[in-house]
Formats: structure tokens, C-alpha cells, sequence
């Protein structure tokens, strides 16, 4: 059936669709010597196997949820291809929650804390379901982050669905 054919037929039996969407919006704090000296929002891009993954979930065929957030001093742009960050140096375990953004409880929230022994220009994060490995939800990278020896980074991470 063609999707015109499949868009009539909904039309005349009265059914109801609704497509489903995945929104990251990422929040990095940088902290030096316990203030703020840096916030940054960015969206990110959902990546193909994260969108499976996903699926995978709300059909419980798949375990695995999402609950690490890495860092990364990789340069090169998110494509929806990718499954792993470009050069991860940290990865952290997310205290997850749910939000409201439009209707009760459709985000996810993550939140994860970065404290660094050494020096690093961050460039990139990611959302996954392991502490090594495992299956990349999310991935942006965005304009440097030096961090240095005690320095921290705190990452919320909200995962829309609308």
C-alpha cells in the first residue's frame, strides 16, 4: 500500500495517526574551583542506532537502557551514522529522570558529573546504554571546553519525545 493510499484509508476509517519524535537538548556546566565559568545548550542529533535501540525498548525485545553520558575531545561532526564518539576520554554514570516539556513526563533527563585530574579541550558527548561500548542514543560536538586539573562538568541531558 502506498503512502497516499495508506493516508485515504486512515481518512475514510477514521483512524488516527501520530508520528513520534526523539529531541536532545544538552546543558554543560563547566566549574572551576567550585563556580561557574561556562553553560552551554545545544541540540544534538538522535543517531540511527539509538532510534533501534529505542524501538527495541518500548517493544521490550532489546534490554539496555540509557544511562551513561560520555566525553569526548573528537572534532568531527555528528552523523547519523556514528555509534561511538570520535575520541571519548570519560564516561560517566547518568542519574536519570523524568521531566515535562509539553506533556507530563515526555522527556527523559540525564545527568552526569565530569571531575577531571588532567587537562582536556571537550568537544563532544554522547548519550549510551554501557559503561564501555554498548549502543550510542545521542552525539553532539560543540566549540572547545578547556578543562584542567579540578576542574568539573556537569551535563544535563533531555531527551524530548514529542
Amino acid at each position: 500500500m502506498s503512502k497516499s493510499e495508506a493516508k485515504n484509508s486512515e481518512k475514510s476509517s477514521g483512524i488516527k495517526t501520530d508520528s513520534i519524535r526523539l529531541k536532545g537538548i544538552l546543558k554543560i556546566e563547566h566549574y572551576r574551583n567550585g563556580k561557574k565559568i561556562d553553560e552551554r545548550i545545544v541540540e544534538n542529533l538522535i543517531v540511527n542506532v539509538g532510534k533501534a535501540q529505542v524501538s527495541g525498548l518500548i517493544g521490550g525485545v532489546v534490554t539496555g537502557v540509557f544511562s551513561y553520558i560520555a566525553v569526548g575531545t573528537g572534532t568531527t561532526a555528528p552523523a547519523s551514522t556514528d555509534t561511538a564518539l570520535g575520541t571519548e576520554v570519560a564516561r560517566a554514570s547518568s542519574t536519570n529522570t523524568r521531566v515535562t516539556t509539553n506533556v507530563t513526563n515526555d522527556t527523559l533527563q540525564l545527568q552526569a558529573t565530569f571531575n577531571f585530574t588532567s587537562s582536556y579541550a571537550i568537544t563532544e558527548a554522547g548519550i549510551f546504554n554501557a559503561s564501555t561500548g554498548g549502543t550510542m542514543l545521542a552525539r553532539q560536538t560543540f566549540g572547545a571546553i578547556n578543562v584542567a586539573n579540578g576542574d568539573s562538568i556537569v551535563i544535563t541531558w533531555k531527551v524530548v519525545v514529542s
